[in-house]
């Protein structure tokens, strides 16, 4: 089975040509004598530019090659930007299994005899098909919420087997890479094959994709700028995931949403406030931003509202890199390279042993000539992977938050452009910024620290006395062992006082008794040898101070 797996990518990629991707300088003799040995696998292809063709070779091997290329094509630090480019465009649409199939799937997860216990007007028809799910509707029968419409997600049957076949021959393949390019060490395509394995298990679990929408509806409960749907978590497993039915208008359609009224500038912009508001002020950001998973509310046009779904791929932010990446962004924004610089080195990312002067001369190199643009025209997501890029140079290494920042702020980036293309993302950017750092700095972090930290201080606020009397009790036994400490020091060192007297006192007198035997006729030398004798009777008769 793995070989004729094996086979059928290797046609795949010369059928497509990929192989001339590969500078022949990198290619092993090995390599480009078994190409010469499949002469009957030629590139069928020519007249397509490398990009395309490597997305249609990509489309063609199935669902876990497609969701790859979608990860690679926001790894612009690996690929030239055509290509990049190119990869953008997959589509994670598939053939969907049977209905009937899906059905006996969720009665199973659910305990069901019959899927009528639970719904009614259950489709067997798919609503949406994807590489690792397919959704089905419904109507909820029983309880508080009968009669609500829901969607029911359920995982494709035997997709583990089939992704675990086409992952293991990836990181097959990223080790041949990463031994026989010479570049093999800077692209790193085993730890890039790691992260997408990872990526890519984490959504055939729909248990975590279900707390993960829990999570991000409590962040924008009431909110005007985003909607997610209600999950039925009681009646979520690991496969099949069961949520609130949406009505919006795909976000990518425009036509439709300007013909309804849709203010598209204000659309625009709460999608850049949405991607903010995620990333700084909750720390747990959709990283699956694509045109797929998004789209517009048909109430109020004129207040347009997001609506979001798939939850499966979420990034967050430790508090430090919160902090940094926003001072990072507002030093971008003043052009002060020398602080970008610091901030890495400070941060972490960049080794401590950077010439700092060099890192700053380096990224004045590749964002002086980008702002020399209108602001209108820079874009901000490119500006993020080439700072990444040159820190790269200057043995940063891959920080997975950041990618999958990088790769949802192209998504917003690009979503918003598409919808107000005169949108400035620095200018809508910099006063979320400005008043987010002046709320962690100023007097509002501090009120907000103390609100905070108010429940912990009214549960021990009783306890202070008993704490206070323990700490000073505590205090004085420490006190105390000191000062016996001490005292015993203090009498070791008399102790060794009077010893050291006693030998010079010894030391002397043996000098003397020496002097005498030896200069019995010398007056001169009797005359010492009794001062001697004078000194060691003194030195003798003396005690150490106490």
């Amino acid at each position: 089975m793995r070989a004729k797996r094996l086979y059928q990518i290797t046609r795949t990629f010369l059928h497509y040509g990929l192989n001339e991707l590969i500078p022949a300088k990198w290619m092993p003799w090995s390599v480009r004598i078994a190409r010469i040995g499949l002469f009957w696998l030629p590139n069928r292809h020519k007249d397509k530019p490398a990009g395309v063709r490597l997305r249609l070779a990509l489309e063609s091997l199935g669902p876990v090659w497609v969701k790859f290329g979608q990860m690679l094509s926001t790894r612009r630090d690996l690929l030239p930007p055509d290509i990049a480019l190119e990869l953008a465009k997959l589509q994670d649409k598939v053939k969907p299994f049977s209905g009937e199939r899906a059905q006996k799937l969720i009665e199973k997860a659910l305990g069901l005899k019959s899927i009528d216990e639970l719904f009614d007007d259950f489709a067997v028809t798919p609503l949406a098909s994807a590489s690792i799910a397919q959704v089905h509707t419904a109507t909820l029968k029983h309880g508080d919420d009968a009669g609500a419409e829901v969607v029911i997600k359920v995982i494709r049957p035997d997709i583990r087997d089939a992704i675990d076949a086409d992952l293991s021959l990836m990181e097959t393949l990223a080790s041949v890479l990463a031994k026989h390019l010479p570049d093999g060490r800077r692209l790193k395509p085993r730890e890039v094959v790691k992260e997408y394995r990872k990526t890519l298990l984490d959504e055939l679990d729909l248990a975590r994709e279900a707390a993960n929408a829990i999570q991000l509806r409590r962040n924008f409960e009431d909110s005007p700028l985003l909607y997610i749907p209600l999950v039925y978590s009681d009646f979520s497993r690991h496969n099949v995931m069961v949520m609130e039915r949406i009505d919006g208008i795909p976000v990518s359609d425009v036509d439709t949403l300007m013909a309804l009224g849709v203010d598209m500038k204000k659309l625009a912009e709460r999608g850049v406030e949405v991607f903010f508001t995620q990333v700084f002020r909750d720390s747990f950001f959709h990283a699956d931003m694509h045109p797929g998973n998004i789209f517009v509310s048909r109430e109020n046009p004129e207040d347009p509202q997001y609506l979001g779904i798939d939850f499966g791929i979420v990034g967050t932010l430790n508090r430090e890199d919160k902090r940094y990446l926003a001072e990072n962004f507002l030093a971008f924004f003043n052009r002060d390279y020398r602080k970008v610089a610091e901030l890495h080195v400070d941060s972490g990312w960049v080794p401590s042993h950077i010439n700092v002067e060099e890192f700053e001369s380096a990224i004045r190199t590749v964002c002086e000539p980008i702002f020399n643009k209108p602001l209108a025209d820079i874009s901000f997501g490119h500006v993020l992977v080439n700072l990444f890029n040159t820190a790269r140079r200057f043995e940063m290494e891959v920080q997975p938050q950041l990618v999958l920042l990088q790769k949802t702020l192209l998504y917003v980036e690009g979503l918003g452009r598409t919808l107000y293309p005169q949108l400035d993302l620095w200018q809508t950017a910099k006063p979320f910024l400005e008043r987010w750092m002046q709320e962690q700095l100023g007097w509002r972090a501090v009120l907000r620290s103390v609100k905070e930290h108010a429940p912990y201080w009214a549960e021990k606020m009783p306890e202070m006395p008993t704490l206070l009397y323990d700490y000073l009790r505590t205090q004085k036994s420490q006190v105390d062992q000191q000062q016996l400490a001490t005292q015993a020091l203090l009498a070791s060192q008399k102790k060794m006082a009077w010893r050291l007297w006693w030998g010079l006192a010894s030391s002397a007198t043996l000098v003397n008794t020496t002097l005498l035997w030896v200069t019995e006729q010398n007056h001169w030398l009797t005359a010492i040898s009794g001062l001697a004798t004078l000194v060691s009777i003194t030195m003798s008769w003396r005690k150490p101070a106490k």
